[in-house]
């Protein structure tokens, strides 16, 4: 049917192969972008390799925008005919029949609709209400994944999957680390089976690659059961090799985490990847999977279906989510639904100065920029319906007094024009709250981990409040608050200056002029919201971050461009220290 000559077709027909050709262009520029990360990991490239990442990003947009263009040549004033579209959708649903990425070619045609008709909730005529059935495990394509039978050398097993990998680089020494492998998987199998046995390893043919790394994905089978098995590799000038072994499936979770930028993986058929990841990783979403693998816009389709279900099976109703309330957005929840909507406010409280558009901006930062595990990443909505008896009262009335440029009142319906979906995590002065002392310094000594991260990934948080911060079920502390976050290199750290006069030290005002990207990281013991052990704990561990030397030497690493390790595991699970 793609060869059928355009006169031959009705309009629609027309309509709808220009919908699939132009899918088709983005799925193979998509590709392209991807394909080449192998090569960048191969000769250590790795600055193109963030540029790549990023240009990958900016398809989508770009596809739907260049789509929207060539279907308002088409149709001029007609563009926006509901029954025109009801005749499109049915056209391009034929052509899905052959399409092996039914799903994502589904999310496009939406993405088409939802800009043409700015829909509120969802218009099943005009687009795709339901989704194809989710990837099973027990569909997974035997092409997608390898499988190695047991022998009885296993480190020749393992030698024989890092050679599969085929990378164009040499190995620093490949025996030695098929050796130090077959060590971890030994202690993992008898640990996950009770004793040494296993019928094979299976893993998924490409590499995944991220920032610096790639990762061989694999699985250890025994009849039904099954443990995961991750092999980050490092390149280095010394060579390639195998850097971590990770088996549990909290740790390949981490490695997955919504919290880190995307992976670029060569694949045709994503869904094989996304059944074979759910099989080893049974508590990770769907949307999530996909999201990880780059496939964002089709990811936030998944969640916003399964929002929908949760709401058709459940009666809870949209509360006001816990922890103290922010200046700048309104969050929500559904206490049995893992996630966290925040909308923003119409009017910022003193001494926030930001602007609506700041905070939309500081979101688009973050949905570009590496995150190294410690920043959420959040999905954006636009026109969102719910039944108005789904809110409590006292959140309905702050939604409606505070943020009515983003919510207002149709009938018996709530719409949101604007919000952010993000994973829920537990706020960091809640969560302090309700541990032991031993587990709060654990996490106390975590957060300054965490915002030594962000600085080795030139973000300054802005504001160091407890409440800014969570704990995600890992354990790990991440930021969530992205209103007065910025670049760090676009910061000036400077020492504070000393009183000149006894009345200048006296002054409940500043006695000096301070422009708004200057930091005193002095100031910062103010903020913390720490007492007792737990502060002396953390000034022990990150009484750096306190120092302007700390802070201008990151800025001095970004501005030569080095890029930092981040390792998305724990230091106990690498081979070598």
């Amino acid at each position: 049917m793609t060869n059928t000559r355009p006169h031959d077709l009705t309009i629609p027909e027309q309509a709808a192969q220009r919908i699939h050709a132009s899918f088709l262009r983005y799925e193979r520029e998509f590709g392209e972008v991807t394909a080449r990360a192998r090569g960048r990991f191969e000769r250590r490239d790795w600055h193109a390799f963030q540029a790549d990442a990023q240009a990958r990003l900016d398809l989508y947009t770009e596809a739907i925008a260049g789509l929207l263009t060539e279907l308002g040549t088409l149709f001029g004033p007609d563009l926006d005919r509901h029954e025109l579209w009801r005749a499109i959708k049915r056209a391009f649903t034929h052509r899905l029949v052959c399409e092996a990425n039914g799903e994502l070619a589904q999310t496009f045609f939406n993405s088409a609709t939802r800009r043409i008709f700015s829909t509120v909730g969802v218009n099943a005529e005009v687009e795709y209400a339901l989704s194809l059935p989710g990837p099973q495990v027990q569909d997974l394509a035997e092409g997608a994944h390898r499988r190695y039978a047991r022998i009885s050398d296993l480190p020749a097993l393992v030698r024989r999957i890092l050679a599969d990998c085929r990378l164009d680089a040499g190995w620093r020494d490949a025996w030695a680390d098929a050796q130090l492998v077959a060590g971890r998987i030994d202690a993992a199998i008898v640990s996950g089976f009770g004793d040494g046995a296993f019928d094979a390893i299976e893993c998924l043919e490409p590499p995944f690659f991220r920032n610096k790394g790639a990762y061989v994905i694999a699985r250890i089978r025994r009849g039904p059961d099954i443990l995961p098995l991750v092999l980050p590799l490092l390149h280095d000038e010394d060579g390639v090799y195998v850097d971590a072994v990770l088996t549990d499936p909290n740790e390949v979770s981490i490695v997955f985490s919504f919290t880190r930028s995307y992976f670029l993986v060569d694949t045709v058929c994503p869904r094989d990847l996304i059944a074979f990841l759910k099989s080893i990783m049974p508590r990770k979403p769907i949307a999530e999977l996909y999201i990880a693998l780059g496939f964002t816009k089709h990811g936030k389709t998944e969640l916003y279906r399964s929002l929908i279900q949760h709401l058709v099976t459940h009666d809870d109703r949209f509360i006001v989510a816990p922890g103290d309330p922010g200046m700048v957005m309104l969050v929500f929840t559904l206490p049995g639904f893992d996630v966290v909507f925040k909308v923003i406010q119409d009017r910022f409280a003193p001494p926030k100065t930001s602007t609506r558009r700041d905070v939309m901006e500081r979101y688009r930062l973050v949905f570009g920029h590496d995150r190294v595990g410690r920043l959420i990443d959040a999905q954006e909505f636009e026109h969102l319906e719910f039944s108005q008896d789904r809110f409590a009262e006292d959140l309905l009335e702050r939604l409606l007094a505070l943020a009515g440029r983003s919510v207002e009142l149709c009938g018996e319906d709530v719409v949101l024009r604007h919000l952010y979906a993000e994973r829920r995590v537990t706020p960091l002065n809640l969560y302090l709250r309700n541990v032991d002392e031993t587990e709060g310094q654990r996490v106390v000594v975590d957060y300054g981990h965490a915002i030594k991260e962000l600085g080795a990934a030139n973000i300054f948080p802005g504001d160091f409040l407890l409440k800014n911060f969570g704990v995600t079920r890992h354990g790990r502390v991440v930021f969530y608050d992205y209103d007065e976050l910025c670049l760090l290199c676009d910061c000036r750290f400077r020492v504070f200056p000393e009183p000149r006069t006894p009345e200048e030290d006296f002054s409940a005002e500043p006695w000096f002029t301070a422009a708004d990207n200057d930091i005193f990281p002095e100031e910062f013991r103010k903020f913390l919201g720490l007492t007792g052990s737990l502060r002396a704990t953390f000034e022990r561990h990150h009484g750096d971050l306190f120092t302007v030397e700390f802070w201008r030497g990151l800025q001095q690493r970004h501005e030569r461009g080095d890029l930092v390790d981040v390792f998305p595991y724990p230091a106990s699970r690498r081979l070598r220290t």
